[in-house]
């Protein structure tokens, strides 16, 4: 099994298929297979189920997570992808937050068994109402289903002074009469004027239609 060299060792290729060093052995998040090798438990990264996945898959190598990074998740769901994240900041904090309360309910749970997982009920376009819960982190990772996801993203990559940023943006969240190729211009162009840098930026296809994963840093 080949170890993705960028992310410290934490992620894993076999046949295609993604793999994370689970933190928290025994434990399924949505029904994932769980796979033994080299003395490690693995779990298998859908990447029909995680746009983060879905970018590795597609070839995205501008991946900022390190073993003890503190990473800002704005849009955690019931936090598939963040427990992935958590595997591979193990060290770390990953700092889950959500809006819709059904989600934050299954959030909670997936949580529990992860201590580095601390989940925050809150809306991403309002950062300092839950400032109080993380002073700063290294990365800021969105996923957020609605209008202004540059805007967003941007506001509390300075809120919380990150150097890395990482936006799935969905074309049809911002407006459905253009095109998803406008919308992604107009969004690198919004964070470039905000003041930072874009590293990469790829379709997410075929995993997600009219999804963009933009990579960008702190000038």
């Amino acid at each position: 099994m080949e170890s993705l060299d960028f992310t410290s060792g934490r992620v894993f290729a076999e046949r295609g298929r993604l793999y994370t060093e689970s933190s928290c052995p025994g434990k399924r998040v949505y029904g994932e297979r769980l796979v033994r090798s080299s003395g490690m438990e693995l779990r298998e990264w859908d990447p029909r189920r995680s746009k983060l996945g879905a970018y590795l898959s597609v070839g995205g190598t501008a991946f900022p997570f390190r073993i003890d990074s503190r990473v800002l998740y704005l849009g955690a769901s019931s936090g598939t992808t963040a427990s992935h994240v958590a595997d591979i900041c193990r060290d770390g904090k990953v700092y889950c937050v959500e809006f819709a309360q059904r989600m934050f309910r299954d959030l909670v749970k997936t949580c529990e068994d992860r201590p580095q997982m601390i989940p925050i009920l809150g809306d991403a376009t309002r950062p300092g109402e839950y400032a109080v819960f993380a002073d700063s982190v290294d990365v800021v990772y969105q996923d957020v289903a609605q209008k202004r996801q540059a805007d967003i993203i941007c506001d509390n990559m300075e809120a919380f002074g990150a150097s890395f940023g990482m936006v799935a943006v969905k074309a049809r969240s911002e407006d459905v009469t253009s095109s998803p190729e406008a919308i992604f211009r107009e969004t690198e162009a919004r964070i470039r004027e905000r003041g930072f840098r874009i590293i990469d930026s790829r379709s997410l296809e075929p995993y997600e239609k009219a999804h963009e994963m933009i990579v960008f840093e702190r000038q």
